[in-house]
């Protein structure tokens, strides 16, 4: 969102004037006894953190920060915020794909922002609130996603939004149905803090499979519920306490009751909209921001706890050193797998989905026979991301052979035809430790999946490193329309 973007103040030491002006006496270089001999300070050189990568995550973290009081420099290296979950226009997109020229068939430039990681919100999760929270929601626009679907025995079908959708759905048969709704109501009226919900079920040590078992579901409903609706991306979950697993699907009840189509939500303008709006949360309590500035080292005390950073002949110091992946020595991160992504423009909904301008699509592992989900999520100018009649489609996964093309097929194979599409495949990392000794307080890459709950758990976790805190989550996310 430029318009938006444009309002945040970036640091910028050139200064232009005419020649008729008078001349401009320049601040004086502040120095500091740190400040190695031919090095200049990097902005006002001394901050209680410096945070380099403006995905979501760390904007959150830097307007947090500022926020509680604390001087705060964030560099990126590219021109444009969002890093890795940035949105971006034709132009960029095809420049970063290499792609050559953009069709004319694709529209105007101006009518695009396409995210590079495509994640909706749970219109009741931890973002949300997180949202709420902050008050960014001052800054953004939000629609609902117009329906959730799940891949089943080769056919799209609706993911039910209510116990009487449930009856109808093709799903499930006649009693499963009903063992399902009972299920389901058993689920809404469970309260862990009140055993006389509990209904003998103590979900801390019977296992989510019990659970599902005492209901009578049969093994193709349980996958339904844990994939479709609890969002697992696995099946690990069903053989660990049930109470986690309880608690995501009663977040995705609440969210689909909220707004009855799917329990998504998503920001008018693309993704890149939050970490801009994170951005400006910074910006206004007194937030540096440098774009086209990368770090060429992280410097280290005689304690081995980072004290700073140099980018090219500039040098700040701050008192921790925040950061995605990207931005650190490979000592201080490790793999944890890799994902392939690939964005497709449609010049049409996609099949089986009602015809619906914005969709997701989850395929369960198990039906294509993969360990993990295949996640196919849609948008379309309704969300002002494409022009008119032009549909986003993505498709991701985590890879099991190393063959990203055929992993990602069962997804492709769903969308109809595809005007043009672009495959990424990338690393994931996360921290080797949780950055108390040597205050390196590291992200974990975006997951797979096409929602956020996994990686606000992340950011959350984020938080507590940094601050010694949890951030407070007490907030009621009914509505993102709330007068807060």
């Amino acid at each position: 969102n430029s318009q938006l973007a444009s309002t945040i103040p970036i640091y910028c030491t050139n200064k232009q004037r005419t020649m008729s002006e008078e001349p401009i006496q320049e601040p004086a270089t502040p120095t500091f006894d740190w400040l190695p001999e031919g090095m200049e300070p990097l902005a006002d050189g001394e901050y209680d953190a410096i945070i380099m990568g403006t995905g979501l995550k760390e904007c959150v973290i830097s307007g947090l920060l500022s926020v509680n009081g604390k001087k705060v420099l964030h560099v990126d290296r590219n021109g444009y915020y969002g890093a890795d979950c940035a949105s971006l226009n034709l132009t960029n997109l095809f420049e970063k794909f290499q792609a050559g020229e953009v069709p004319s068939y694709l529209g105007s430039n101006r009518d695009y922002n396409v995210d590079l990681i495509p994640k909706f919100i749970m219109a009741c999760g931890n973002l949300t609130k997180m949202l709420l929270h902050t008050k960014v929601t001052r800054y953004l626009d939000f629609k609902s996603i117009d329906g959730s679907y799940v891949y089943k025995a080769g056919k799209i079908l609706k993911v039910p939004a209510t116990p009487e959708e449930a009856l109808r759905s093709p799903l499930m048969g006649l009693f499963e149905k009903r063992r399902f709704r009972k299920f389901l109501m058993y689920i809404d009226q469970y309260k862990e803090d009140n055993s006389a919900t509990f209904e003998g079920h103590d979900l801390r040590s019977i296992t989510m499979r019990q659970l599902y078992e005492a209901f009578g579901l049969v093994p193709e409903t349980h996958e339904f519920i844990s994939h479709a609706m609890c969002l697992m991306t696995d099946d690990k979950h069903l053989d660990l306490p049930a109470l986690e697993t309880v608690k995501e699907l009663q977040v995705y009840c609440y969210s689909l009751a909220r707004y009855g189509t799917s329990p998504y939500i998503y920001p008018v303008y693309g993704l890149g909209g939050l970490p801009e709006g994170f951005s400006r949360l910074c910006a206004i309590h007194g937030g540096t921001f440098m774009l086209n500035r990368d770090v060429d080292e992280i410097c280290f005390d005689d304690n081995g706890q980072a004290c700073g950073v140099k980018s090219g002949n500039e040098m700040a110091t701050a008192k921790m050193v925040i950061g995605d992946p990207s931005y650190f020595p490979r000592d201080k991160i490790r793999p944890t797998g890799q994902i392939v992504r690939c964005i497709c423009f449609l010049n049409h909904p996609i099949p089986d989905t009602n015809d619906n301008e914005s969709a997701q699509i989850i395929i369960p592992g198990p039906q294509v026979g993969r360990t993990h989900d295949i996640f196919v999520c849609s948008l379309s100018s309704t969300h002002s991301v494409s022009a008119g009649g032009i549909y986003i489609a993505i498709v991701s996964t985590k890879m099991e052979t190393g063959k990203p093309e055929e992993e990602i097929a069962p997804g492709l194979a769903l969308l109809g035809h595809i005007m043009q599409r672009f495959t990424t495949v990338a690393t994931t990392y996360e921290p080797i430790s949780d950055g108390a000794d040597d205050q390196c307080f590291i992200s974990s890459s975006f997951d797979a999946s096409s929602h956020f709950e996994s990686d606000v758990n992340d950011l959350l976790s984020l938080y507590k490193r940094v601050t010694g805190e949890e951030l407070d989550m007490n907030i009621n996310a009914d509505s993102v329309e709330a007068d807060y």
